[in-house]
């Protein structure tokens, strides 16, 4: 059985082997973590890799560089899960992603289960595969998510310490800073920070930037880098996205978008109402912590004022500070993903900004939340005399249920057509 990214399947509780395609001791080694409830292991014993083959109590053993034994009924009752892991040797100049035929195949008896590495580029150390306590049950989980800093970051993250006077314990020297990564071609983009983001959301990044990244290969786009920025609605009739931390989800689905466009797959990022503040970048490092404290509908929060800015609409002084900040012969073009529940009132003068923006190398994308008229917003791709088609519009009565693959399709749909009208009129380099 075949195992996606993100597949499960259940186990029979008994022995099993995993072999691991593409592990040459020195080179690409192979490691296996005994975990406990809190996702790290319970002591630096619980590492099994090739100083220390084999588990304390002998459930889990390394065998030819290559293969790992479990033996399931021998496993403490304290571990819920092995996670079966890969790092490079620090003298590797390549990455993961060039690993030909990278992937575990699981022996469960007469059962095989197979998980190839699935878009891993510049990670230097990688989970493959989790085996875990489901019930009084045990299963397979198809991971491949990976650190691009490599096995220092990959054994921290599991809790085991570094350092250079325990033999026991993997190298402190870290793999070396990976280069910047390569334009895609082949598959989703890698940005540094991602192996700090926790497993769960670094899973779903992966899972998001491969949609996102699908989206431009179809039209054309994977290698194109831009600058994202991202205008997020608060005024008070969206006190019911903010409350129910719909806006935060929106934010973190919108990452995957710079992951793959920005050169440093960071989102510039404001808040706007009536005035408008200049938040701190989001960058994928943050990606745990950013929303909740940074997304405030009202009151003084980390010695931020959310109060100062209003909370009726205006947005000819947000959409005049970012065009602003577009210079006209920018050879980066920039992506706007302005969030807003509409209410705009003044639409001559958001029409005249946007013929204006028009011969500025920036597509501006407006998303309606929520049940709302858009007015103007519904209008601006049939307004006469711009140079270029500059804005794309949609709207979600809720974002949340719509899935990813559509939600990128509907968000990066015009971009790129934007980006051929926009290099045959001179705006955007050729």
């Amino acid at each position: 059985m075949d195992l996606g990214r993100g597949a499960n399947t259940g186990l029979s509780g008994g022995p099993l082997e995993i072999s691991v395609a593409g592990v040459q001791p020195g080179t690409v080694d192979l490691l296996v973590f005994q975990l406990g409830a809190e996702g790290a292991v319970r002591r630096e014993e619980d590492l099994v890799f090739f100083n220390q083959p084999r588990s304390p109590e002998g459930a889990v053993e390394l065998v030819g560089g290559d293969r790992v034994r479990v033996d399931l009924a021998a496993v403490p009752a304290d571990v819920t899960t092995l996670a079966v892991a890969v790092a490079l040797d620090d003298g590797v100049a390549h990455p993961l992603g060039q690993v030909a035929g990278l992937g575990a195949t699981v022996t469960d008896g007469a059962a095989t289960h197979t998980a190839p590495a699935s878009g891993l580029g510049a990670e230097r150390a990688a989970l493959l595969v989790e085996v875990y306590r489901r019930g009084d049950g045990w299963k397979v989980r198809s991971v491949s998510a990976g650190w691009a800093e490599g096995l220092a970051s990959l054994v921290t993250h599991f809790g085991v310490a570094v350092a250079d006077d325990e033999p026991a314990t993997p190298t402190a020297a870290a793999a070396p800073a990976p280069p910047p990564p390569a334009p895609p071609t082949d598959g989703p983009r890698s940005v540094p920070g991602e192996e700090r983001v926790s497993l769960e959301k670094r899973q779903r990044l992966d899972l998001r930037k491969r949609e996102v990244h699908k989206v431009l290969l179809e039209k054309g786009a994977a290698t194109q880098r831009a600058r994202v920025i991202l205008v997020i609605d608060k005024t008070g009739s969206m006190k019911e996205l903010y409350a129910t931390k719909a806006i935060h989800r929106v934010v973190e689905r919108m990452v995957p978008v710079a992951v793959q466009l920005d050169d440093d797959g960071a989102l510039e990022a404001y808040l706007y109402a009536r005035g408008h503040m200049r938040l701190p970048d989001l960058h994928v490092a943050d990606l745990d912590t950013w929303a909740d404290t940074h997304l405030h509908l009202k009151g003084i929060v980390g010695g931020v004022d959310y109060n100062a800015i209003g909370h009726g609409n205006d947005e000819i002084p947000i959409m005049t500070a970012v065009l602003d900040d577009i210079r006209p012969d920018d050879p980066t073009p920039t992506l706007v993903l302005f969030f807003t529940d509409g209410g705009f009132a003044k639409r001559a003068e958001i029409a005249e900004l946007v013929r204006t923006a028009s011969s500025r190398p920036a597509f501006w994308q407006f998303v309606g939340l929520g049940k709302a008229k858009y007015g103007v917003l519904e209008r601006l791709d049939e307004l006469e005399g711009r140079v270029v088609d500059n804005v794309g519009f949609f709207a979600v009565d809720d974002i949340d249920a719509v899935d990813d693959a559509e939600l990128y399709r509907r968000l990066l749909g015009e971009f790129p057509d934007w980006l051929v009208a926009a290099r045959a009129a001179g705006i955007v380099p050729r």
